[in-house]
């Protein structure tokens, strides 16, 4: 059996579930969004500003970003193993797309839960 490295020694079922569940939690995450901007025919800057100031809605934000961080990851994961043969070339793309992924979800914490 091959272990994956992206749940520490679990089987790939585990990180085959998690792109499935997070591309759930993505796909409504989408279908509001493009129902937000069909259905609201006059989406100003106060009207959007009002919605997205409700917290079920920056959680469900919130949510979507945390899904998109770990989808991204198990991609990255899976095609940076089977393309990079070199470890350290393997090692520095992975962590240089952790780093990027990390950097996006604190900048997308502050923005919806910042001032």
């Amino acid at each position: 059996m091959v272990t994956s490295v992206t749940n520490f020694g679990r089987s790939g079922a585990y990180d085959w579930m998690v792109q499935r569940v997070t591309a759930v939690v993505l796909a409504f995450y989408t279908a509001f969004i493009v129902g937000l901007i069909l259905f609201t025919p006059d989406l100003t800057y106060q009207t959007w500003s009002a919605i997205f100031g409700q917290t079920w809605v920056r959680i469900f934000s919130l949510m979507a970003l945390v899904s998109l961080g770990a989808h991204a990851w198990v991609g990255l994961w899976t095609i940076s193993t089977d393309y990079l043969k070199n470890g350290l070339q393997r090692f520095l793309v992975q962590a240089g797309c952790g780093l990027i992924m990390f950097v996006y979800l604190v900048w997308g914490v502050q923005t919806l839960w910042g001032q």
